[in-house]
């Protein structure tokens, strides 16, 4: 599935729902990821074969657009580029298609739920390229420790994740109008208290996701 929004616990393709109306639409574009996070999805959920995120290809620009073309982008409270794999990884991608959504429709919300990880994986500040384009930029934090993030992520970049990851996110600051960094319920009001001020020292909103069993 390329476009696709949640049913309950599971994922349907947006052809097949009658109402879109205020839908929230997720972009699948990959599924590359440089982290391997132990309560990830990807790792812990079966899901049949019709209905997987799992992309046998990448789709290109062209195609992602093609499928936007299908539908009244009136329709849709937002567009979030999420999928089982981090969609910066094709940050030049993300970037082309939200510009092209935007160009439809100015006030369309766009969203982009990542591990903060980019300017690793593309070895440059790539944060610049969401101005203008992106409205909410939504960072698992994961952890309020480098030690336990990677223990957590399994990041391939190591230890130095957790710093780039926040450095990420004070960057998006500047060029993003909402910038949130999440954490899984599972955490622990202890751990959760100290993301929390993680959060109100770097002046961005705290998300305390539901764990999934």
């Amino acid at each position: 599935m390329i476009l696709y929004t949640l049913n309950g616990n599971g994922y349907i393709d947006i052809a097949h729902v009658d109402n879109k109306k205020g839908l929230h639409v997720y972009v699948n574009l990959t599924n590359r990821c440089p982290c391997a996070c132990t309560f990830c999805l990807r790792q812990t959920k079966v899901m049949e074969e019709s209905n997987t995120l799992w992309l046998s290809k990448e789709p290109n620009v062209e195609e992602v657009l093609a499928e936007f073309e299908k539908y009244d982008l009136t329709d849709f409270e937002e567009v979030v580029f999420c999928g089982f794999g981090e969609p910066l990884e094709r940050v030049d991608d993300v970037e082309k298609i939200a510009r092209e959504l935007k160009k439809k429709r100015s006030d369309l919300k766009i969203r982009i739920n990542t591990n903060g990880l980019a300017n690793l994986i593309h070895k440059k500040d790539v944060s610049g390229q969401l101005r203008g384009c992106v409205d909410i930029v939504s960072i698992s934090l994961n952890a309020p420790d480098k030690q336990e993030y990677l223990d957590l992520t399994r990041s391939k970049f190591g230890i130095v994740s957790y710093d780039a990851m926040l450095e990420f996110a004070k960057s998006c600051k500047e060029v993003v109008p909402s910038v949130v960094l999440s954490v899984v319920s599972i955490l622990g009001e202890e751990k959760i208290s100290k993301c929390q001020k993680i959060c109100d020292d770097l002046g961005v909103t705290l998300r305390v996701r539901p764990y999934e069993e």
